[in-house]
């Protein structure tokens, strides 16, 4: 990515971004590689009501989230593309997560407590909630088809965008939408 062109846009976008969520276009201005399968909504979209389970089988409400831009991946334990992503997510939750953003991953299906414990070692991942929707019921009412599916919630809990397959999460691409998001609420 060009630096100069992406200060300029992140500048433009901290400029002009409203309270709500920053010019959809300026963001869109933003995707480069694997960023380009960013879809980007013209009018923020309802999610329903999403309870997934912890690994203890505690129920999570995905509305505990509510305040804070949401990245929210489903993927699983045996999707080859998910193994390849779950790092750059994590690197993006250490880079960005904090008081205004969250990456928050769910693992759909048939994925055992352990599977997803060995998964998480394997790729180095520490810093990402291990939830899991076991029956699939949230990713079919949020209509995800195929593995892995990105879901980037705004504030107050409506999807903003949708990504299908994997991506570079820690690119800077990735980061500046997030930072440029991010600096609209401020």
């Amino acid at each position: 990515m060009n630096w100069f062109r992406s200060a300029v846009l992140y500048t433009a976008l901290a400029l002009g971004a409203n309270t709500a969520m920053a010019d959809t276009a300026a963001l869109e201005a933003l995707r480069e590689g694997t960023m380009k399968k960013l879809v980007f909504h013209t009018e923020p979209q309802p999610v329903p009501e999403a309870i997934f389970v912890d690994a203890e089988g505690s129920p999570v409400d995905l509305a505990e989230y509510h305040g804070k831009y949401v990245l929210l991946n489903f993927w699983a334990t045996w999707c080859a593309p998910c193994r390849a992503e779950m790092p750059s997510l994590a690197a993006l939750q250490a880079e960005l997560g904090g008081d205004g953003f969250a990456v928050v991953t769910v693992a759909t299906g048939r994925n055992s407590v352990a599977g997803i414990r060995r998964f998480f070692e394997e790729t180095g991942v520490t810093n990402l909630p291990q939830y899991r929707d076991p029956n699939g019921a949230v990713a079919r009412e949020m209509g995800v088809l195929g593995l892995p599916i990105t879901v980037l919630l705004d504030p107050e809990g409506q999807e903003i965008a949708r990504l299908r397959g994997d991506a570079e999460w820690d690119s800077e691409s990735a980061k500046a939408i997030i930072s440029a998001l991010l600096v609209g609420e401020s």
